[in-house]
């Protein structure tokens, strides 16, 4: 237990300080007026409260990734909480607010407009493509997951519940944002709390504790699964993910005054570390062995864990409650992923999003594509997502990066995570199976080589001028 609460307060701490100086090198301007309101339409651009408009940045960043992620990551052992912890802080929840607020000053531009101000409109067109590709991805895992869950809990079919699910997002994806994501999901919030402070509760008081047996940063994978770079890849939204940078626009198109962006942006990420803690330590906790874990998900996958855990710890009743706090998460996910797409989508084409035929025009085809992508397995669909997700996270901070080069402010702050970033999805893609399958050691010299090239590629190109640098850090 005590290890859970100490990464458990060095997020806190990292929110108050860490957070305060990302904060302070942005330099936000409470004068100004944000696009809630010198372009408000009623439909995307709304003004809303900022407790409200956390609670929705949290269900729409929070999905399967917090919870299958960590559950996942649980079996490299105690190595994973680390991860969660220092990438959050340092990487993840930076991402977090710098694309919101890049947003909020591009009036609440999409992330390809965002990536194609700072790193070119080449940037800008492959971004175009990409973050579509990734929202469509995560559309699915956002609907066969929480599909999976409901069916073993009502007898339905997964079939059923995917096309119930696919039809509250057409729903919500076309209505505006005050109407459904701005009125319920704050209430969704008061599950999502209760999940937690019960499965915490629940743990503490069956004598188990958050491994209690010794602490260990040895990989532990039962399979011998290498630490690098898969368990960045696994845990990828409790820690750092892309997927973010496509939410953060929706919400800075809601927000009414620059300073909130640090509780709106940099808290929710600091909020979905903690979940991540809790599933991580639930799957480390629970299970006698990191073994015992592999064989649930073995027989079920994530689902079957989060099904067992949640009934065994509070009881038919509470563990049915949990549960639908699990699976509102993707579903509140899910919806704003397409959501964002249509919205990308609309910006390249210079479509108008107010009138509903023209909302129709975009969101129709997508949701035929993206029930099309539910027949392939959902293992392929999940890798794909996780190397397309920190793919995005890793062009949103160079893009971070560059603009804080451009101001002549301490750019490291965003160029160090995406140098880490590049490095894993390189190797990544080397390595893995979905991509050019060779064995580790030349997939990490690939790697690093990509690396070095776009570093020395960053640094040249954005060279701060002569004084620029320390009149950036002054300010």
């Amino acid at each position: 237990m005590l290890w859970f609460l100490l990464c458990t307060g060095l997020l806190v701490a990292g929110y108050f300080s860490y957070g305060k100086f990302i904060e302070r090198l942005f330099g936000p301007r409470p004068e100004l007026d944000t696009p809630a309101i010198t372009m408000a339409d009623g439909v995307d651009y709304v003004p809303m409260s900022d407790k409200k408009i956390y609670l929705v940045q949290l269900l729409n960043i929070a999905g399967l990734g917090p919870i299958f992620g960590p559950i996942l990551g649980a079996l490299y052992g105690p190595v994973a909480m680390l991860w969660i912890v220092f990438g959050c802080i340092f990487a993840g929840a930076v991402h977090d607010y710098f694309s919101g607020m890049l947003s909020v000053r591009a009036k609440g531009a999409s992330i390809p407009t965002v990536v194609g101000e700072q790193l070119g409109s080449a940037a800008k067109h492959f971004m175009n493509i990409f973050a579509v590709i990734l929202l469509l991805l995560v559309g699915v895992v956002f609907v066969l997951g929480p599909a999976k869950l409901l069916g073993n809990l009502s007898g339905m079919t997964v079939t059923i519940w995917v096309a119930i699910i696919f039809g509250y997002y057409i729903l919500a994806t076309l209505v505006p944002i005050d109407k459904i994501i701005g009125r319920f999901y704050p209430l969704f919030g008061a599950l999502l709390v209760f999940m937690s402070v019960g499965l915490l509760l629940g743990q503490a008081f069956s004598g188990k504790g958050f491994y209690q047996t010794g602490i260990d940063f040895a990989n532990l994978h039962p399979e011998g699964l290498p630490l690098w770079p898969l368990l960045f890849i696994t845990i990828a939204c409790g820690a750092v993910s892309g997927f973010h940078a496509t939410q953060s626009p929706l919400m800075a198109r809601c927000m009414q005054n620059e300073r909130s962006g640090r509780f709106i942006f940099y808290g929710a990420m600091i909020g979905e570390g903690i979940i991540a803690l809790i599933w991580c330590s639930l799957g480390l906790s629970f299970y006698e062995s990191t073994d015992a874990l592999n064989a649930t998900l073995a027989n079920g996958g994530p689902a079957a864990v989060v099904h067992e855990v949640s009934t065994s710890l509070l009881g038919t009743v509470g563990g049915i409650l949990a549960i639908l706090g699990v699976v509102i998460l993707p579903i509140t996910s899910g919806d704003t992923a397409f959501r964002s797409a249509r919205l990308i989508v609309a910006e390249f084409l210079k479509l108008g999003q107010q009138a509903l035929p023209k909302r129709l025009l975009i969101a129709v085809p997508m949701f035929v594509l993206g029930y099309l992508i539910t027949q392939a397995e959902f293992g392929v669909i999940w890798r794909y997502f996780g190397w397309a997700n920190q793919t995005t996270a890793m062009i949103m901070l160079w893009a971070a990066a560059a603009y804080l080069a451009k101001e002549g402010k301490l750019h490291w702050v965003c160029t160090l995570p995406a140098i880490f970033m590049t490095a894993v999805t390189f190797t990544y893609l080397a390595n893995a199976e979905i991509g050019f399958g060779l064995s580790l050691q030349p997939a990490s010299y690939i790697g690093l080589a990509v690396t070095l090239v776009f570093t020395v590629a960053f640094l040249l190109r954005f060279r701060p001028a002569k004084g620029a640098t320390a009149q950036g850090e002054s300010a």
